[in-house]
């Protein structure tokens, strides 16, 4: 927890820095930390009335609530911690016209956000990842800019928004996305301690709180004081702390050759750095202040594809601080030292509480392994002999076998323990082809499902207005235009004098449609009859480039794979993207090919997941030659997946071909495609012999 204690401070200490995101498995106290902030930031001062919180010093020109007298009394309160929920709407968080005053009093009157009422506190986004993408661009917006721009229902307002902004996530419950990762300034990666003694700990303290709330916090009163002392101290001086032309090179070589995207990366490091030399009271940026904000402010930069995991290995960070150094011993190279590398203990009294006593260089890794992008398999992989590798398929990629898989079985006993891969006797495992950009699948029809989504039309809360009707209990937009009209033919009636008179009977809301989110739930067959490699290393490198649509679309996915005897979940409904590219990936082929039992368990699985969310529709893709040789016929299984929109992918290949996917999409009412027909480019052919890649 260090590191989200030092990016928490850091951050309190210098905003402009950009926030923190916080991640971690459920349980680690990250919201309990980003609580516990607010308490230690200075008090601030605001303008009594304003409802946007000015400050009497410097009062904003265009606040909305002003222009504000001088002698407007100031009062002072602790800095705000506004907490924005997942479910918030975007009137919510923004603002919106006032519908009470607008319907009573007939004036334009603006009814701040979340956004006014987080200005100069802490906005704390608990599981951002699950927020819609529409709400994390304002937010994010407002956060980057320090001003909040609100155009709608006939309102135009700007208003200051300059908050700490911080988010916290679990990973299992899926990722942002990476231009949102990259907005925020730091990100920091934590873990329950392993350590028994810090375990019990813990345990300690939350017991001790439980027995004697008050008595606990009076218990820690001075150690918080005094680190809010702190902060206060380094907000101070940040403004004195000079940042060498020497270690400004440093932080330039270094975000370069880490390829990060953009510019924010660089400044970011420098406000860090800048704001770690203040809170260490040391007056100019040593190396090991940009050592350390490149370990906070870096690892959720390098993503170079969406499977990517965030992190930054100690070994990666210390070459690049190495070849980062000024050659032939520049004089103006670290002018000030090493620094004190040294500060009070905030670790609270008698406890053993974490040590912050300066900046940590050779801690553990908080940003997980380093990763190289997407799995394209190595050189081994490909040269593999072709007897070893295509058991069952010729030089000409025709099968040489029937529809019975058994004899490959036997031919296959040792092909796990020669490659030295999982999958026990008669399987192995085929790289993945490289992914490439797959065309749209969608769902036909409009539905109703989660509106953050960017896959299949449905009607939102946001989107283009296609029509009005009567709200309903909890209506939100209101169509100004088609309200007018309905109450317009009955203004005589009313005794109109000079103002319109409205009737609750004449409201209408705004029908919006856009897009929405789907549940995409991929059934691979990995049974023998797939396991030729060249035709395995296609299925795979087209599910993946399915999967990163997946991930870019914000859908849910699922994994079901059969071979074998029978089909399993490899993956349940989830957002994470990357885990279930992980398990295409190392997805053994071999054995019989139970197609019908894929289906059932699909049909199973669809169950299940319509009564968790009903209103996420969902969107079957299954990957087969079409051929079962076990189990029941796979059409008698078609009507338990009736009204499911699928989609039959067919893998079959060669220069003689059985159809069998095709008469298999007839009774599921699917759409069919080939292998070949994923790619929206229309570039990508099916691997057949020898060869492989894109076709000309």
């Amino acid at each position: 927890m260090d590191d989200l204690s030092l990016a928490l401070l850091v951050n309190a200490v210098s905003p402009a820095i950009g926030g923190v995101l916080v991640r971690g498995e459920k349980g680690t106290a990250k919201s309990t930390m980003v609580r516990a902030l607010a308490g230690l930031l200075p008090e601030v001062d605001a303008v009594a009335g304003c409802r946007f919180g000015c400050d009497p010093a410097a009062p904003e020109p265009g606040c909305p609530d002003g222009p504000h007298d001088p002698a407007t009394p100031a009062l002072r309160r602790r800095a705000a911690l506004v907490e924005l929920p997942v479910g918030a709407t975007e009137d919510r968080l923004v603002g919106a016209l006032d519908l009470q005053r607008a319907l009573t009093e007939g004036v334009k009157a603006y009814e701040p956000g979340l956004l006014a009422a987080a200005h100069r506190g802490v906005l704390y986004v608990d599981e951002v990842n699950l927020l819609p993408d529409h709400l994390v661009d304002l937010l994010l917006d407002a956060a980057a800019m320090g001003r909040a721009y609100v155009e709608r229902d006939g309102v135009s307002v700007r208003h200051p928004a300059r908050f700490l902004l911080v988010g916290t996530m679990n990973p299992e419950e899926g990722e942002l996305r990476p231009q949102l990762l990259d907005r925020f300034g730091l990100a920091v990666d934590v873990a329950a301690p392993r350590d028994p003694g810090q375990r019990a700990e813990v345990v300690r303290r939350r017991l001790a709180y439980d027995a004697d709330p008050q008595g606990f916090g009076e218990r820690w009163a001075g150690t918080e004081g005094e680190l809010a002392g702190r902060i206060a101290e380094a907000r101070s001086r940040l403004s004195t702390v000079e940042l060498p032309d020497a270690e400004l090179r440093r932080i330039a070589r270094v975000c370069a050759s880490f390829e990060v995207d953009g510019m924010r990366a660089d400044i970011v490091v420098a406000r860090t750095a800048t704001a770690l030399a203040a809170w260490w009271d040391r007056p100019a940026v040593t190396e090991a202040d940009v050592r350390d904000a490149v370990r906070l402010a870096l690892p959720h930069r390098r993503r170079r594809d969406p499977f990517d995991a965030p992190g930054l290995s100690e070994e990666a960070l210390d070459q690049a601080m190495r070849d980062a150094a000024e050659p032939d011993g520049n004089p103006d190279d670290d002018p000030h030292g090493p620094g004190p590398g040294g500060g009070p203990d905030t670790g609270g009294p008698d406890t053993g509480g974490p040590d912050t006593s300066g900046p940590d260089t050779n801690g553990p890794n908080t940003g997980g392994p380093e990763t190289s992008g997407p799995d394209t398999g190595t050189a081994q992989d490909r040269d593999t002999g072709t007897a070893q590798d295509d058991r069952g398929q010729d030089d000409r990629g025709q099968d040489d076998r029937g529809p019975d898989d058994s004899a490959r079985d036997e031919r296959g006993q040792g092909d796990s323990a020669k490659n030295g891969r999982p999958g026990g006797a008669g399987t192995r495992v085929s790289a993945a082809d490289s992914p490439y950009r797959a065309r749209l699948l969608s769902v036909p029809g409009a539905g109703t499902g989660s509106p953050q989504g960017r896959r299949s039309t449905a009607y939102t809360r946001n989107g283009r207005i296609v029509g009005a009707r009567p709200p309903g209990p909890h209506a939100t937009g209101l169509h100004l235009a088609a309200t007018l009209l309905a109450a317009a033919p009955h203004q005589a009636a009313r005794g109109r004098a000079d103002r319109l008179v409205l009737r609750p009977e004449d409201l209408r809301a705004a029908v919006r449609k856009g897009r929405e989110a789907n549940l995409v739930l991929f059934v691979v067959d990995a049974s023998g009859s797939m396991a030729a490699r060249q035709r395995m290393r296609a299925v795979k490198g087209a599910v993946l480039s399915l999967l990163r649509d997946a991930y870019q679309r914000r859908d849910k996915v699922g994994l079901i794979t059969f071979r074998g005897e029978r089909a399993e979940v490899a993956l349940p409904p989830t957002g994470s993207h990357d885990i279930g590219a992980a398990r295409l990936r190392e997805l053994p082929t071999g054995g019989r090919t139970p197609l019908a039992a894929g289906l059932t368990t699909a049909a199973r699985l669809l169950a299940s997941a319509r009564l968790r969310d009903p209103h996420r529709r969902p969107l079957l893709i299954l990957v087969t030659d079409g051929r079962s040789t076990a189990g029941p016929d796979p059409a008698s299984v078609a009507p338990a997946l009736s009204g499911t929109a699928s989609v039959v992918v067919d893998c079959e290949s060669g220069p003689v071909r059985l159809g069998l996917a095709s008469r298999l999409a007839g009774a599921l009412s699917a759409r069919y495609l080939r292998l070949d027909e994923l790619s929206a480019d229309g570039l990508r052919a099916v691997a057949t012999g020898t060869t492989t890649g894109r076709a000309a």
